[in-house]
């Protein structure tokens, strides 16, 4: 007698699998040591139901995938999360601010970049939108999970996420293209032979190659943070220390440009100790 065979992952639960991951990534990278994060069947210890001083984030996908998902956090792991991601020392008992949670949407959204990176071999491009939500969604989630992060006990944090119907079916489609694709590709590699090219298909081969040969080409790309105009006489009293004000607001998107001109505008993320660019919009005339 053999044993059962074990039951297959649900899709989001696959899906969920790579939020866990980037999230132990991002929490190694800015505190410094290894973080555990994990997918769990039950709420961790220190989530509690649903109730008043929660934490909710809106995350919107779309690309390859379309859907939304919803993330909650007590307020004591919105205060732990901020205090790593900011720096500051750890103190339980201090009062949390808008400051916090503006810090653990910036958080979630280094996360969400690792995410679509990760979750690009197996669904493709994917675009994830983070925003803080007020409350609840006014949609019910179709799977519900749960993340546990750092090790169970006073120090774990828990982070409940629910997955939309229109994103679980998302996913279960895709799963099943992608059964479809494996199961075509031995009568490819069987020799059964493919339709001969149309001749506008080789036209349009030919051109795929001659672009293909520029697609290598390195472009210097520079952000622009804004702009200022100075007198000669203050560029020239300029020292160290002395402050620029530039015409750009903080929670205004960047350019990224190509030879002066704009390509797409995004948010300023650190990668590594590096900075970065997540792209928030793509310039339709950015490469003509």
């Amino acid at each position: 007698m053999t044993d059962a065979a074990a039951p297959a992952r649900p899709p989001e639960s696959e899906f969920l699998e790579i939020w866990s991951a980037s999230f132990a990534q991002v929490m190694g990278q800015i505190t410094g040591s290894a973080m555990p994060c994990s997918v769990r069947a039950e709420a961790p210890p220190d989530l509690t139901p649903a109730g008043e001083g929660d934490f909710w984030a809106a995350v919107t996908s779309s690309g390859a995938l379309r859907g939304e998902m919803v993330l909650r956090m007590a307020g004591a792991t919105v205060l732990r999360l901020a205090q790593m991601f900011m720096s500051e020392p750890p103190t339980p008992e201090a009062a949390t601010t808008a400051e916090h949670r503006e810090a653990v949407v910036e958080l979630l959204r280094q996360i969400s970049g690792v995410v679509a990176g990760g979750a690009k071999a197996r669904w493709g491009e994917i675009q994830l939108l983070v925003e803080a939500a007020p409350a609840a969604p006014s949609w019910t989630p179709a799977g519900t999970y749960w993340l546990q992060v750092g090790e169970e006990g006073p120090s774990g944090m828990g982070v409940e996420a629910g997955v939309s119907a229109a994103l679980a079916a998302e996913l279960k489609a895709e799963k099943a293209q992608a059964a479809k694709t494996e199961t075509a590709a031995p009568a490819i590699a069987s020799g059964v032979a493919a339709a001969p090219p149309s001749p506008a298909g080789s036209e349009a081969a030919a051109e795929n190659g001659a672009m293909g040969l520029l697609m290598d080409v390195p472009l210097a790309m520079t952000l622009h943070f804004g702009g200022k105009k100075l007198l000669l006489r203050e560029v020239l009293e300029l020292t160290a220390g002395s402050v620029v004000e530039l015409d750009r607001k903080i929670q205004e998107p960047v350019d990224l440009l190509l030879d002066g001109r704009l390509v797409a505008r995004g948010e300023v993320v650190v990668i590594d100790g590096n900075y970065g660019l997540r792209v928030t919009d793509v310039s339709p005339l950015g490469m003509s």
